[in-house]
């Protein structure tokens, strides 16, 4: 028995392959791309475990999946590969449309070829789960109830239109071919690996380095905060006993604007890593130009999940931020490898042109 995870080697990826190896015996097939998100220090605990085998390709070369599903009969395929970044999206939507869409697309030919090709006992235990976004529900009013797996989709960015068709074209190959699938969609992860072009891991290191704090607009936009880890422990319980067909949306029940999260990552650098002058880091904090069709508010109704399959998140926000905070402090090697030229460059396209 074994599983296969495209994109094990980006945020959430990482978080739970290490974590399902951490708790099983079963070994992983790692397909990761290997893009500027995709690291494979976020894996170098797994250096020499025979159970992870990581393989570095796209899930768009039909050829080489097929190889890996014939090669290792995987039970299950848990898809995180995907292009995330909203900003990204902006100023370059062609990569989201390839990975997101077309990717995902060539990703499920193979894995439809490779399930009809099953023994019945083994098509019917099969799963294909496909991990999304609630961005691709739009913006909430500041008091619309909470997105439900029944609410409408409405995508305002390039980002969230790539992950809306690739969760229609899963449900497609489920009503169509029969193909066994199940989806979730989170709300807005942190906690370990993140990769620092992301609201808290950019407020960590741009403090730690005594750089400006960039906030967008003014700071009130809404969002429900999930720790990976929880994310993670929602997926196994979804791939254990989710009913095929169904999205499952995982929500950390956080409600936070921006402003509240940076002031709170403030507070915890000033704790846990004084200024050398003494100051508070809230002096850093910049206001800045909002990003183009900002969504103002994103919040999860997790009740399903919640009701049907028992899941509840371990962490509350004051627990799983301050143990992110601390990871990264504890961590600084991987935060300094990770700041390539690249990331400069990146951070600097984005941000130079915003007025203060």
């Amino acid at each position: 028995m074994t599983i296969l995870v495209t994109g094990g080697a980006g945020f959430i990826g990482a978080n739970f392959v290490l974590d399902w190896l951490a708790q099983s015996a079963e070994p992983v097939i790692n397909l990761d791309k290997l893009t500027y998100a995709g690291n494979l220090e976020n894996l170098a605990s797994l250096e020499g475990d025979a159970r992870h085998i990581f393989v570095h390709g796209d899930i768009g070369d039909s050829a080489l999946v097929a190889g890996l599903l014939s090669e290792h009969q995987p039970r299950a395929i848990l898809n995180f590969a995907a292009e995330s970044h909203v900003d990204r999206s902006i100023h370059g939507p062609e990569d989201f449309i390839e990975t997101n869409i077309v990717g995902t697309f060539r990703l499920l030919e193979a894995v439809r070829a490779y399930w009809k090709g099953l023994e019945p006992e083994a098509q019917q235990a099969f799963r294909f789960l496909h991990v999304s976004t609630d961005e691709v529900y739009g913006s909430l009013g500041k008091d619309e109830p909470a997105f439900s797996e029944r609410h409408q989709y409405e995508p305002n960015s390039p980002y969230s239109a790539s992950k809306a068709a690739s969760d229609h074209l899963v449900r497609a190959y489920h009503h169509t071919y029969g193909l066994p699938v199940l989806t979730t969609n989170c709300s807005n992860n942190y906690g370990p690996y993140h990769f620092p072009e992301k609201l808290i891991p950019l407020m960590i290191v741009n403090a730690l380095a005594g750089k400006p704090l960039p906030v967008y607009g003014d700071g009130q936009q809404i969002r429900d905060w999930l720790y990976v880890k929880d994310h993670c422990s929602a997926i196994r319980r979804v791939l254990e006993a989710g009913a095929l067909g169904e999205t499952y949306n995982v929500g950390g029940w956080n409600e936070k604007p921006n402003l509240e999260i940076v002031h709170t990552v403030c507070a915890l650098l000033d704790e846990l890593r004084p200024r050398a002058d003494g100051q508070p880091y809230q002096q850093q904090i910049a206001y800045v130009t909002d990003r183009p069709g900002h969504d103002r508010r994103y919040a999860i109704d997790a009740t399903k999940l919640a009701n049907e399959l028992g899941w509840k998140p371990a962490e509350t926000f004051d627990s799983g931020i301050r143990k992110t905070v601390q990871w990264y402090l504890d961590n600084q090697p991987w935060v300094a490898h990770i700041q390539s030229g690249a990331y400069r460059e990146w951070v600097e396209k984005n941000y130079s042109g915003r007025s203060a």
